[in-house]
């Protein structure tokens, strides 16, 4: 393995490790709060316990994310000092602010897992909801430094090099706003996802579990939710793909030559020989719209660019394809058990909707990989767009293979930790009972009166 593709193998997998717990960080605390304020305002120790082992679970996601977050920031000066060396100074802020977050989320996460019995139920809550800001900020700024790399603004290019550095203008950069966006909806909608299929799965088991009721009531609306909003700010990152990368948008469609009226191809393999793409499913205009809201507007293809110039087209194609193929799916499930809810259905007690909760709950972590693939690669033959190409920015050291082999091995070793501790005290659930030992032994949830708990969103009706 040549050093360039090992370096380059090395940081996507270290990259596609630390994602999934940054995405779990940044949205299980949003699950955890709700469904602590459902104790406070029913007095129904189930959510009290629901609240406590979600705490448990995002601790053990934020601890090992933050042993592979701080690897690849290792990676970034050991396998990529010339680009650090010119763009350090332009995303220096957003990875400077991303630390003061993530310290923040640290010592919230400390006082909300130790400070049940020791701070009023009122400053717990806010406790969590200071998780869940400072997580949620911390993955914001850490895209905000990702979008820059795909629309660099805030210098101006001298002799080769970045002078007169602007931060705050490379922070908020063209691409920012929506592919951060993007990426929050992404993180909560793949992990409500995920936390329903896996309390599905237990259901099917126990029936009349009413901890597993409750957990998929509480994930499955925030599954909706962003499955509705997700398409829309799909659309509005397709819109600034166009205007700032037009030749990672030509990629994404396998969209060759340039036309007006540039039909949206579905499914298809690109053949960068031929220029072609067959076997898709063309849509006439749909492209020229979905990048600038005309039917008749004119789509620039990849004959436009140099050669040298064009990503791999057929895996930026494809994981495009994948992610798209799976949020349509995501959206279809989410808006049937919204259907089943309203009609008042039985939705805890249909098995064939479990069934597919449950298949479902992968598709979200899934999805995200793809769309980095897109994201990154499609990028690719640049690691700043137009300015730096990859190549250009790795390390001179060689045997670079040696390390990814190491840290493919010990990323191995982490994951079935990982899964390991999340098994012994996440998702073994409590059975009936000790559930009703639970509410025999309840405290007082707050000072707010206890009410029913039957107002639960999807509330389950035996």
């Amino acid at each position: 393995m040549e050093d360039l593709l090992a370096a380059r193998s090395q940081m996507a997998m270290s990259l596609a490790f630390h994602i999934i717990f940054a995405v779990v960080g940044m949205a299980m605390p949003l699950l955890m709060i709700i469904a602590e304020a459902r104790w406070l305002r029913t007095g129904d120790p189930v959510f009290r316990e629901l609240a406590k082992r979600w705490a448990r679970g995002t601790a053990i996601i934020f601890a090992v994310g933050a042993v592979s977050g701080t690897v690849l920031s290792f990676e970034l000066g050991l396998l990529w000092p010339t680009f650090m060396e010119h763009a350090g100074p332009l995303v220096g802020m957003p990875f400077s602010l991303e630390g003061f977050a993530f310290f923040l989320e640290a010592i919230f996460l400390g006082i909300y897992l130790y400070g049940w019995e020791r701070v009023s139920p009122r400053a717990h809550w806010l406790a969590g909801l200071m998780v869940l800001l400072s997580g949620t900020a911390s993955g914001i700024f850490v895209v905000t430094a990702n979008a820059w790399m795909n629309a660099p603004t805030g210098f101006d290019f001298i002799d080769g090099q970045f002078v007169n550095i602007r931060p705050w203008e490379a922070m908020f950069n063209p691409m920012w706003f929506t592919q951060c966006a993007h990426m929050v909806i992404a993180a909560f909608q793949s992990v409500a996802f995920a936390v329903a299929g896996i309390h599905a799965a237990m259901l099917l088991r126990d029936h009349r579990n009413t901890f597993h009721r409750h957990a998929i009531a509480i994930a499955l609306p925030i599954a909706a939710i962003t499955a509705l909003a997700q398409p829309l700010m799909g659309d509005l990152l397709a819109k600034a793909t166009a205007e700032n990368q037009p030749v990672k948008l030509a990629a994404m469609e396998g969209h060759f030559d340039t036309e007006t009226r540039a039909p949206l191809r579905i499914f298809g393999l690109p053949d960068e020989e031929t220029g072609q793409t067959p076997y898709a499913i063309e849509i006439p205009g749909a492209l020229s719209f979905l990048a600038y809201g005309d039917f008749d507007a004119e789509v620039r293809g990849l004959n436009d660019f140099p050669r040298d110039e064009w990503p791999p087209v057929a895996i930026v194609h494809i994981a495009f394809q994948i992610m798209v193929a799976l949020g349509m799916w995501m959206l279809a499930i989410s808006l049937l058990g919204v259907v089943l809810s309203w009609r008042k259905r039985r939705l805890f007690t249909a098995r064939w909707y479990l069934w597919l909760l449950v298949l479902t709950a992968p598709m979200g972590i899934i999805a995200i990989e793809a769309g980095w693939v897109v994201t990154e690669v499609g990028r690719q033959p640049w690691v700043i767009q137009g300015y730096m190409r990859t190549a250009d920015a790795v390390t001179p050291m060689t045997n670079l293979v040696v390390p990814f082999t190491v840290f493919s091995i010990l990323y191995v070793i982490l994951s079935i930790i990982v899964v390991y501790l999340l098994w012994r005290h996440v998702f073994q659930s409590p059975d009936t009972a000790t559930l009703q030992a639970l509410k025999d032994a309840a405290p007082p949830a707050s000072e707010a009166p206890p009410t029913d708990a039957s107002d639960t969103p999807l509330a389950d009706s035996d």
